[in-house]
C-alpha cells in the first residue's frame, strides 16, 4: 500500500520498475513458494530433490488456481482485474514467476523486469493462494469493526487485508464438493483429509 503513494495505480505504470518494486516481488514471490511447500507437505508430497514451479502447479487440481480473479479497485485504466494463474489452465508457465526468477538471478541484466505490472501480478497470485486456503479469515486480534463484508455490488468479495476483491471459481464438479454436519465430525481424531497430488 505504501508503494501506491509514489506509484499511481494505472495502466500506463504498467512499466515501471524499481527497487522497491524488486524487493517487493521477491518478498511475495518467497511467501507464494513458502505456501505452496506448505500446501503440498502437509498433502503428504514427496519428491526427491528440490521442488520447483512445475511441483507448485500441482496445486491447481485441488484449488483452481487458474479461474481465481482479483480485483484492484482503485484503478485508472482497464487492468484492474487480473487471473495470474491462468497460464496454469493452458500448460503455459507464468509470466510474473519467471520476472521473478530472471531479476532474483542475474539483477544486473534483468532488472527492468521487476515492473509494477509484475508486482501486481504476485501480489495477486498471492491473495488467491490465501484465499484459496482460508478466504478472508485474517486470524487476527484486530476487531475491524462493521466493515466486514461491505462492498460493491461487483460479484466479487473482499480479500485479506480488505483492500483486494476476489472472485471464487465456480466450476467445482459434484466429486470434487464434499458437505459434513459438524456434530458427525467432532469427536473424530481428525476430520481433514489428505489430497493425494501426483
Amino acid at each position: 500500500m505504501s508503494l501506491l503513494d509514489y506509484i499511481e495505480p494505472a495502466d500506463k505504470n504498467l512499466g515501471t520498475y524499481s527497487f522497491r518494486i524488486h524487493e517487493l516481488l521477491l518478498r511475495i514471490c518467497i511467501e507464494i513458494e513458502a505456501n505452496c511447500v506448505a500446501i503440498l507437505s502437509e498433502n503428504g508430497y514427496t519428491k526427491k530433490g528440490n521442488w520447483n514451479m512445475s511441483d507448485y502447479k500441482k496445486i491447481n487440481e485441488s484449488h483452481k488456481l487458474s479461474f481465481y480473479q482479483i480485483k484492484l479497485p482503485v484503478w485508472k485504466g482497464e487492468e484492474n482485474l487480473r487471473q495470474p494463474f491462468k497460464n496454469w489452465e493452458f500448460g503455459k508457465s507464468l509470466d510474473w514467476w519467471e520476472a521473478y526468477n530472471k531479476s532474483k538471478h542475474d539483477r544486473h541484466n534483468e532488472f527492468d523486469k521487476a515492473t509494477f505490472e509484475n508486482l501486481t501480478n504476485a501480489i495477486c497470485a498471492l491473495i488467491a493462494i490465501l484465499s484459496s486456503q482460508f478466504q478472508n479469515n485474517e486470524f487476527s486480534s484486530v476487531d475491524k469493526g462493521l466493515s466486514i463484508g461491505v462492498g460493491p455490488n461487483d460479484g466479487m468479495e473482499s480479500t485479506i487485508g480488505g483492500y483486494f476483491r476476489v472472485k471464487y471459481p465456480n466450476n467445482w464438479s459434484e466429486s470434487e464438493k464434499y458437505g459434513f454436519t459438524y456434530s458427525d465430525i467432532e469427536k473424530g481424531e481428525n476430520p481433514i483429509g489428505k489430497y493425494e497430488y501426483q
